[in-house]
């Protein structure tokens, strides 16, 4: 056996250890080259990890949950999977001359023996279903010839008893005398057993076959026994109509006595409504009373009708608790929010910005899409509002070294776009968002989402943010807090844009109403600077023109 160790690799990015998420193969699997055996996950994101050859599984190392080191054993393959397989291949094993018997599909037998329910030759072969002859030739359809050593038999399968226990008219063994050959007719389907096997082998019959010499005397004791047991059935019916009479007597004795033939629970209900079930005639069997002849006699009475009370609701057999261990991506989610909690001091801001002209320009714009085309949302509109805020707030796009101390600010925008997946919060990246127009931009927020939905995302696509914008759509709610997302030092929330009743100008008037829910580390980013910069992007949001101009 050829047995091949994979050990986890490198991951990149400085992976000293990943955790196993899941395993896509267990100890036995046979697996072809680039199959996914496991999924782990690191500090950065979810890895599929393929097998690096063929193979079969021997062992796997860890659990979900688990976390491997770089360079340890992960998961050991044995890769001559297919000599293996060859040696060990075969059904029927041969036997020599004299051995206990090769194995049959079902019964075996002993050197020259015939069993009841299958056969081997006495020199050795084996059929896989049928028989061998006693110098082992495999008899086809029927008796083999004896070579002065037994008489051996099976006909087309196994031999297996029917009916009653007797082997079939075509698969019903024979049996034969010492040194004869296999016996001549068929037995009756469904009623003998067949016969006995050399009597030096010693084999013994179906349970309704008798052991002789003769197959005539075979089929006689058989017959004789299906005889003795197809009469027992007639006698056995007889107790049921016996006890039906009596019950009848019983239920008529009852009624002349004054019982009534129903079930409690209409004689609790018939005690409730105060009704005399003697005074009701049933449709049952013996003038039973049932639910029917109950309902009908309460409703045809005068007076308040009977109401029927809910059935009361059984308590479920399922516990109260159910323990889910965190693990993979939810790991890292609290992990990582945990640490920004814990240790950034978070300053929240909560703007109110007016979108009634920015909706204008959005209608506008989908408004000259072709049909089917994906729709501009108010995202890609606020990061690109964003963007050209962030050139004269350098601070807010900036990441926390904690390790060297250091604050290191960005020239490009690389914006994290908080996404919801089936796994939990993801944030992919659009990487040089400074680069692109409004729909380039558009187009690359719905890709990274949609590739981190469906857990496609590459590793650069969800690492590398220098802010983080978050939104929940019509679920925002009117404000919010969100947890900045580290080494990060400001992240902007948006909120669901309602109409609302304002006064412009001196009037009353509906403008579409919004929210800016933000949050910044106030370890780097005072609040005179997170104001101004919040406040220099609701004036080019409110003014939708500016949002294209540098």
């Amino acid at each position: 056996m050829s047995r091949f160790v994979f050990k986890l690799p490198d991951l990149g990015e400085g992976t000293v250890e990943a955790e196993i998420v899941a395993w896509h193969v267990k100890p036995g699997d046979v697996v072809a080259e680039e199959d996914v055996i496991v999924e782990v996950m690191t500090d950065k994101a979810s890895v599929e990890v393929p097998s690096p050859v063929s193979g079969r599984v021997l062992a796997i190392t860890g659990a979900p949950g688990d976390m491997v080191p770089v360079g340890a054993e992960l998961i050991s393959f044995e890769t001559d999977v297919s000599a293996g397989a060859g040696a060990s291949g075969g059904m029927a094993v041969a036997g020599g001359a004299g051995a206990p018997g090769a194995a049959g599909g079902v019964g075996t037998a002993g050197a020259g023996a015939a069993g009841a329910s299958g056969a081997a030759g006495a020199s050795g072969a084996a059929g896989a279903f049928g028989a061998a002859g006693a110098s082992g030739a495999a008899g086809a359809s029927g008796a083999a010839g004896a070579s002065g050593v037994g008489a051996a038999a099976g006909a087309r399968g196994s031999g297996v008893a029917r009916s009653v226990g007797s082997a079939g008219a075509a698969g019903a063994a024979r049996a034969g005398g010492a040194g004869s050959s296999a016996g001549a007719s068929s037995a009756p389907k469904g009623v003998g057993g067949a016969g006995a096997a050399s009597k030096a082998a010693g084999s013994t019959a179906t349970p309704l076959a008798a052991n002789g010499t003769s197959s005539g005397a075979a089929r006689a004791a058989a017959l004789s026994s299906s005889a003795k047991a197809g009469a027992a059935p007639a006698h056995a019916a007889a107790p049921p109509a016996a006890a039906s009479s009596t019950n009848g007597g019983a239920n008529d004795h009852a009624r002349m006595a004054g019982r009534v033939a129903t079930s409690p629970a209409i004689r609790r209900r018939a005690h409730e409504a105060g009704v005399d079930l003697t005074q009701l005639a049933g449709s049952g069997p013996n003038g039973r009373i049932l639910r029917e002849d109950f309902e009908a006699f309460v409703s045809s009475r005068s007076g308040p009708k009977l109401v029927r009370s809910r059935p009361v609701e059984l308590v479920s057999n399922q516990p109260d608790t159910e323990e889910i261990k965190i693990i993979g991506i939810r790991r890292v989610i609290a992990q990582r929010m945990s640490e920004a909690k814990r240790n950034i001091p978070h300053f929240a801001y909560v703007e109110e910005i007016d979108v009634t002209e920015l909706e204008s320009l959005r209608r506008h714009l989908n408004s000259k899409l072709a049909k089917g085309a994906a729709t501009l949302t108010y995202l890609p509109f606020i990061v690109s509002a964003l963007i050209r805020v962030l050139h004269d707030f350098p601070q807010c796009n900036a990441l926390y070294d904690s390790e060297r101390n250091v604050i290191i600010r960005h020239r490009s925008v690389h914006v994290g776009v908080a996404t919801q997946t089936p796994e939990g919060l993801k944030v992919p990246v659009v990487h040089d968002a400074q680069t692109l127009g409004l729909w380039d931009l558009a187009e690359q927020m719905r890709r990274v989402t949609e590739a981190a939905r469906v857990n496609k995302a590459s590793r650069d696509e969800l690492t590398g943010s220098t802010i983080t914008v978050t939104s929940l759509g019509k679920l925002g709610g009117i404000a919010s807090t969100p947890i900045i997302n580290a080494p990060e030092v400001s992240i902007i929330g948006i909120n669901r844009a309602v109409e609302r009743p304002m006064v412009v100008d001196g009037a009353i008037t509906i403008r579409r109403m919004m929210n800016l829910s933000s949050s910044f580390d106030h370890r780097f980013v005072d609040g005179h600077d997170a104001a101004a910069m919040i406040q220099a992007l609701k004036e080019r949001i409110e003014h939708p023109a500016t949002i294209f101009i540098d």
